[in-house]
């Protein structure tokens, strides 16, 4: 059964012992899907259930409120990352003042020994934990010898020759290099979250929008070409804005999708944006005329970029046999079923 627990303290959770794995997991990239695949191939081998631990907010945001670093994944997809790597069992620890104060042998007596009660605890390379970050591999055996456990560390993950990290995934977004950094992902990088209201600015400028709020520091900021998920039976094609948007003095970071060719009401679905390129910075125009012309041109470079897309992953493979048939394909410039029917509600039958 699963089970999500956010404190370092109180009763044992796993009375017959537990394996264990802790990590940031920004990004939940595949040295992460190692590190917790591990972890889980033990807890079975042992017979007890595989922990995922991380930290919400992550220790280096709760230290430098005023210039965290981007994050890449939110508190709620990490979760469900979690457990879709196969972890029982997922602990999103709050990190608050007391916990940057706990010592390292605190938190493995309070936490892992106690809470978790745990009989393996593996980490990633140059994972630290406890105050100061005075916890590392060398310490958590020894503690580990002192209170029943077996530590171990994953050594870094590399693919073609690259090691993968959170850092250079974030380097890679930030330049605009998608593909790449869906390699190190294994996945095309995406955020989700519920559509919330916003100013129906767009709506009047006849760029409707489906806003996801990222309450983080993003580590992307401009207008992309984007695949919107969860409101058709495929990714339906979008143009997105991820920023501050200077034009209309926004502050917090805001994800704002517009759907080609959509109508349905989407506010409190949960959907995903997927990012396929980058078209530009975000930039404060000198009026709402100047940033209506700019979002047209904005649109018709995505539906290319989209288009062309799809072209490439639907040709005909050079290897196949010349008498073999050819797979039916719908046309890359053709915009998918409307999906409108298939919704909880058809806002044009209200």
């Amino acid at each position: 059964m699963s089970r999500l627990f956010r404190d370092v303290e109180g009763g044992t959770l796993f009375p017959r012992g537990s394996v264990v794995c802790i990590g940031a997991f920004d990004g939940l990239h595949l040295g992460h899907r190692t590190l917790v695949q591990h972890a889980v191939a033990r807890a079975r081998a042992l017979g007890v259930p595989a922990v995922a631990v991380s930290f919400e907010p992550l220790p280096r945001e709760f230290f430098a409120p005023a210039a965290p670093p981007p994050r890449l994944t939110l508190a709620r997809a990490k979760i469900e990352g979690l457990y879709g790597f196969g972890a029982d069992s997922v602990g999103m620890i709050r990190f608050d003042g007391r916990l940057s104060k706990m010592s390292a042998e605190d938190f493995v007596r309070l936490a892992l020994a106690g809470r978790l009660r745990a009989r393996e605890v593996w980490i990633g390379p140059e994972f630290r934990f406890g105050h100061r970050r005075s916890g590392d591999i060398g310490l958590l055996r020894t503690l580990g010898e002192q209170h029943g456990f077996v530590a171990g560390e994953i050594a870094p993950v590399h693919l073609h020759g690259e090691r993968i990290s959170a850092t250079r995934i974030r380097e890679l977004l930030g330049a605009g290099e998608f593909a790449h950094a869906g390699d190190l992902l294994g996945r095309p990088y995406a955020i989700g979250g519920r559509v919330v209201r916003g100013k129906q600015l767009g709506r009047t400028l006849g760029y409707p929008t489906a806003n996801l709020r990222f309450p983080r520091t993003p580590a992307l900021s401009g207008i992309y070409a984007t695949w919107v998920h969860g409101v058709a039976e495929r990714p339906w094609p979008s143009v997105s804005s991820f920023g501050t948007r200077p034009t209309v003095a926004g502050v917090e970071p805001l994800l704002e999708a517009h759907l080609f060719d959509f109508q349905c009401d989407l506010y409190s679905r949960h959907i995903a944006v997927e990012f396929v390129a980058k078209l530009r910075d975000e930039e404060k125009f000198d009026g709402l005329e100047a940033l209506t012309v700019q979002m047209h041109r904005d649109a018709e470079q995505a539906r290319e970029v989209l288009a062309a897309q799809m072209r490439a992953e639907h040709q005909p493979s050079t290897t196949a046999s010349p008498s073999q048939e050819p797979v039916d394909t719908a046309s890359p410039s053709q915009e998918p079923a409307h999906p409108c029917v298939d919704l909880e509600k058809n806002p044009a039958q209200r």
